[in-house]
């Protein structure tokens, strides 16, 4: 419990020292528009009107969670998202985790990711793909390719992934299947709030024998938040963890822990800063 007040305010105070670092009034036309990561789960590429570099600061704290919903325990990372020119983006992230079981462990992952489609104009759709390698918290190496799309206007947001992972370790899938999809509508200011749900081990709903333990879903609120005039961008979501299924097979990143009998948490939170 002391963790999650511990990181609650972490969050509140990293969100008041927002409006001491403002723009030149009049170099943000639509500051929403400029960030570079409104979801948490839900990755894209950067929006026309953002296409710069920044450097994001994310943190959360799980309990009875497993690797793409979440760590057990806490977690902090930091990333460099940034545009390359002609439409691909670059991301690169290093993590430590603090397992509530007292272990140390870290993650590094880089993907790059490209519109294929749009792309062109800050609002409307567009939707691309990428290419990555993760290093998770485990020590399993996972190459992954990603779908993206994403729908943003004055009053909505709307972004889906389609992750395809191959992780190089003993008694893990073949190849897994990870979906999330975020929606945020426009609540007042600079504020909007919606949802994010994320899907995991999916096939567990019609494989008995699924070799990492059977199907997960993550959903629940989500909010961001890009003052005017500011450099920073701020994101929040969390809900439960919900283990919709259990096969026999408890294999591959629950080597070093048992696979969770009950349903568990997650709350995570991202502070995006823009250096142009």
């Amino acid at each position: 419990m002391k963790k999650t007040y511990l990181f609650i305010f972490l969050f509140v105070s990293i969100f008041k020292v927002s409006y001491a670092q403002q723009l030149p009034a009049g170099d943000v036309a639509n500051s929403t528009f400029s960030q570079p990561q409104p979801f948490l789960f839900t990755i894209s590429t950067l929006n026309p009107q953002g296409r710069s570099w920044s450097l994001n600061y994310s943190g959360g704290y799980g309990e009875r969670t497993v690797t793409a919903l979440g760590f057990d325990g806490v977690d902090q990372n930091f990333s460099a998202k940034g545009y390359l020119g002609n439409k691909f983006t670059l991301m690169a992230m290093l993590g430590t985790g603090f397992s509530n079981n007292g272990g140390v462990h870290t993650l590094q992952q880089a993907e790059v990711l490209r519109d294929f489609i749009g792309g062109n104009q800050p609002m409307g759709f567009r939707a691309g793909a990428s290419l990555g390698f993760r290093r998770e918290f485990n020590s399993d190496g996972v190459a992954f390719s990603r779908v993206t799309a994403a729908y943003e206007v004055t009053n909505w947001k709307l972004g889906a992934n389609l992750r395809f992972e191959k992780a190089f370790a003993t008694n893990r899938d073949g190849l897994d299947l990870i979906t999330s999809v975020g929606v945020h509508r426009h609540i007042s200011g600079q504020l909007f709030g919606g949802f994010e749900a994320v899907g995991q081990d999916l096939e567990g709903f019609w494989e008995a024998d699924e070799a990492e333990g059977g199907a997960r879903l993550l959903i629940g609120p989500s909010l961001n938040y890009a003052p005017v005039n500011s450099r920073l961008a701020f994101s929040l979501c969390g809900g439960p963890i919900i283990y919709a299924t259990r096969s026999a097979a408890t294999q591959g990143q629950f080597a070093y822990r048992e696979l969770p009998t009950t349903n568990g948490f997650t709350l995570k939170f991202n502070v995006g800063f823009r250096f142009l």
